[in-house]
């Protein structure tokens, strides 16, 4: 715990410090001011409104000439993914907040916090995936205790009206790991910017490149509140009710009695050399090889070049592909439980709202002294 303590103190240390400059500034910087446009023939303004959970959103086409700009648009919590056009339209909206939950594996040599700082989108906050985290294992970015999320989220300062928009740098990837967070604590207004940050800016948006006094104080308060927690310790005021959903997350047992009874459908999304047992795992003491009886749907396949996700069509090809029925109970893992989400993101948008994820997956599984292991080599 201790060291948990070190940890969290020197995040919020290097958050006050690389973000020392912008308290003394009023207002922050922002690069790509390039607007974006939609162009038309000249044609009147028109309005239309729908009610979709507790938001009622508004379609506001205004044509001026040849030249269309769209205000906010209406999303459903059926769709997981949200665009960065609707993003854009939606950015001041009162109830909509927005997350840069961006990580990366440990061989990338990337500080997430640090690029936040260089450029994120204006007004989000940073959610620290590995600080948001139970503090009981040594598995990485596990998922914490009820308590302790509805601290660290109400000290961002998000409540239960609120849509929760997350995006990450790479395009689709860590974000969908904080999407499955929040519905497995029953926050079902959350949305994945598709194509993450990496769109939102090629497709000429601002980005903010300091954080503001209030950033500052919100991030370290989440990392402080959930020391507190896990340290038995009072927290603040707390503005985020959680509510479970326990058949969103998979244990170790759970996966072990599902080998017997071959009840769900196992999908691992590593890449193949790591699930066919040929490339090493990443981390070390971890042995190589995947769950028997799981297929493999690297999580590559549920996006496109540009780090999108894949239409419905292309998405249901991807899983017939491996055999994978639609129809039956499915649950997905990964490594440490980030990447399973991606595919559990594309199975929402199949319908399939229900996948849980295997938290512990690959490190948990395949670092234990006891469970099974198979490789191409076991099953040829």
């Amino acid at each position: 715990m201790a060291s948990g303590l070190l940890s969290r103190t020197l995040f919020a240390h290097r958050f006050l410090k690389s973000s020392s400059t912008s308290l003394s500034s009023t207002k922050p910087q922002f690069f790509s001011s390039v607007k974006k446009a939609f162009y038309s023939q000249a044609a009147p303004t028109y309005f239309s409104y729908k009610v979709v959970g507790s938001f009622t959103c508004c379609l506001a086409s205004s044509r001026v000439g040849t030249m269309a700009t769209f205000s906010t648009l209406a999303v459903s919590s059926n769709e997981p993914v949200v665009s960065v056009d609707w993003l854009h339209a939606n950015l001041k909206h009162p109830d909509i907040k927005v997350l840069d939950a961006s990580w990366y594996m440990p061989n990338e040599q990337r500080n997430p916090l640090q690029e936040y700082q260089v450029a994120h989108i204006p007004g989000a906050l940073f959610f620290d995936v590995d600080g948001i985290s139970d503090r009981t294992t040594n598995l990485p970015h596990m998922l914490p205790s009820e308590e302790a999320f509805a601290a660290a989220v109400s000290a961002l300062g998000i409540e239960n009206k609120d849509g929760v928009v997350v995006y990450d740098g790479k395009g689709i990837f860590s974000a969908a790991r904080v999407w499955w967070m929040f519905r497995v604590f029953g926050h079902d207004r959350v949305w994945v910017l598709d194509g993450g940050l990496p769109r939102w800016r090629a497709s000429g948006y601002d980005v903010e490149s300091s954080a503001s006094g209030d950033a500052i104080l919100k991030a370290s308060a989440a990392s402080e509140a959930i020391e507190k927690v896990y340290q038995r310790q009072a927290v603040g005021p707390i503005t985020f009710q959680t509510k479970f959903q326990p058949h969103l997350v998979w244990t170790l047992d759970q996966v072990w009695k599902n080998i017997e009874e071959g009840t769900y459908q196992q999908i691992d999304a590593r890449s193949k050399d790591r699930f066919d047992g040929v490339a090493p795992e990443p981390r070390k003491g971890i042995k190589s090889g995947h769950v028997p009886g799981s297929k493999c749907i690297p999580f590559s396949q549920m996006l496109d070049g540009s780090q999108t996700l894949l239409s419905n069509e292309e998405l249901k090809k991807k899983f017939d592909q491996e055999g994978i029925s639609l129809d039956k109970p499915i649950v997905t893992s990964c490594g440490t439980g980030v990447t399973a989400c991606i595919l559990a993101l594309g199975l929402h948008r199949l319908g399939k709202a229900d996948v849980p994820v295997y938290d512990g997956s690959w490190t948990e599984w395949g670092g234990h002294p006891d469970t099974p292991v198979s490789t191409s080599t076991s099953e040829a």
